[in-house]
């Protein structure tokens, strides 16, 4: 039940956030364009199908990214404050960019204002994987020695250090103009995508979900600690290889088409298990992808409310979102343990 109401919830953020804009659009021709049918405005379906639709779907398939991969590693590393930018991917993909800027004068450099499709943002986009996945290539090669979910997870934090440290250092080194595009980029965006880079977002961030979900009965046995779960047959460093795997790759392309969006990952699962009251992974999973589908939705949508002079950056609304939860889930956990 909770969990169809999530899937309307998600639905109705959905219309929303095709229907908000600078540009009002009435709620009948934002539902005849998105049922095919003929709008009363006819500059209603360029605006919906260039700019809209792909913002919006380029929200929901982030949200649910970083949801799921934020449930995933708080379940592994048994803390519910890890999320997925812990594991040094959005460092890394940070990184790319960083040298991208440095080292080219337009190409790459130019989206990140402009926000334009085309050979820049692929570039951008390219640099940004890159980046992503030398970080979580370094990340499964120690998971291979490491035992402890808890160096793990400091080895991640430490490696996501080395590469902020190199970012703060390429950004003293480059043209502040320079500097200043590459800081408009990391404040996170839903806009800009084009149908080309959704061909490859959607199927990318799709197989992640798939495997995370296949993973909900591992990750279950995983909630009574490590010892339980190998006594009922699971290989512990399989799953933790899978579920770090996937966790990175979700989150690693949502930095590479939005920047690196704040809070989500870490509040979302904390959204979900209160809106399911279950900590059953076939059923909080769901509930992770569709909490995070809609609240990132919801900000897109208060990033563009028509009476702003401007978008708003994402990561400014998700802190204000994520950073209430966060702190309600430390009081909570301080006054249990107390």
């Amino acid at each position: 039940m909770a969990v169809g109401l999530l899937g309307v919830g998600a639905v109705v953020a959905l219309v929303l956030a095709v229907a908000v804009g600078p540009v009002v659009v009435s709620p009948y021709d934002t539902v005849a364009v998105l049922l095919g049918l003929t709008p009363a405005d006819p500059a209603a379906p360029v605006l919906i199908g260039t700019v809209r639709v792909p913002r919006a779907l380029t929200a929901a398939l982030a949200g649910a990214a970083l949801g799921v991969a934020g449930l995933q590693l708080q379940t592994l590393f048994r803390n519910p404050l890890a999320e997925p930018y812990v594991l040094g991917v959005s460092a890394g993909a940070s990184l790319g960019v960083a040298l991208a800027v440095a080292g080219t004068g337009g190409g790459a450099a130019g989206t990140f204002a402009a926000g334009l499709a085309g050979a820049g943002r692929a570039g951008t986009v390219v640099a940004a994987a890159l980046g992503a996945g030398i970080v979580l290539g370094v990340v499964l090669l120690l998971s291979r020695w490491v035992r402890s979910g808890v160096v793990l997870l400091i080895v991640g934090v430490m490696l996501g250090s080395l590469a902020t440290a190199a970012v703060s250092l390429l950004l003293t080194l480059v043209d502040p103009q320079r500097a200043q595009q590459f800081v408009v980029w990391g404040l996170g965006s839903f806009s800009g995508t084009s149908g080309a880079d959704l061909a490859v977002f959607a199927p990318v961030v799709a197989v992640g979900l798939v495997v995370a979900l296949a993973g909900a009965k591992a990750l279950d046995a995983l909630l009574l600690g490590e010892d339980h779960a190998r006594s009922v047959g699971v290989r512990i460093g399989r799953v933790r290889l899978v579920v770090l795997a996937s966790s990175a790759v979700l989150a690693g392309a949502v930095t590479a088409y939005c920047g690196p969006v704040a809070f989500l990952g870490m509040a979302v699962p904390h959204l979900a298990r209160l809106a399911v009251g279950s900590s059953g992974h076939r059923v909080l999973l769901p509930a992770a992808l569709l909490t995070g589908a809609g609240v990132a939705l919801a900000c897109a949508v208060a990033a563009h409310l028509p009476w702003l002079p401007g978008p708003v950056p994402v990561n400014v609304i998700t802190s204000v979102v994520g950073a209430p939860v966060v702190i309600t889930v430390l009081i909570r956990s301080r006054t249990v343990n107390a």
